[in-house]
């Protein structure tokens, strides 16, 4: 049995993160020392892990929830989890795109830079005025970049 904060030092978690997992329901509330001590067990440890790594490769709270439940009940079909997984890659494509169109905004910012002085700083008027934008970049943003 481990208490809470060799839990977190084995699962690379923080004790609060632990807490509000278990406030939230992803964690089991654990058993109890007699001086008071959360107390957890392999298992505890193991869905600890399984949800730290999920939340390491992006996945939202509520898909963990439901992979946790899938993964309580081991007989079923996994192609609720590909989906689940699916999903989650889509998001990731679309971040990465997201980032792409900041990383070809800020290179074009920067090399459009004259190096003179601020009042000739290209970085600073594009900052000032999102008409200048060679692209569209991020969700709020892409109708007003020009193309």
């Amino acid at each position: 049995m481990l208490t809470i904060g060799k839990l977190g030092i084995a699962a690379g978690v923080k004790v609060p993160t632990i807490r509000y997992y278990e406030q939230i329901g992803l964690l089991p509330t654990p058993e109890r020392s007699a001086g008071n001590q959360r107390l957890y067990d392999a298992k505890a440890q193991h869905r600890l892990a399984f949800i730290r790594h999920a939340r390491d490769l992006g996945f939202p709270l509520e898909a963990i929830r439901d992979l946790l439940s899938l993964s309580d009940t081991p007989e079923q079909s996994c192609a609720v989890a590909d989906v689940i997984a699916t999903e989650q890659l889509s998001a990731v494509k679309a971040r990465i795109a997201r980032l792409t169109a900041l990383q070809a905004e800020l290179e074009r910012m920067i090399t459009q830079c004259a190096q003179g002085t601020i009042a000739d700083c290209r970085v600073i008027e594009v900052l000032s005025d999102h008409e200048l934008c060679g692209e569209g970049h991020g969700a709020r943003t892409a109708t007003r970049c020009a193309p």
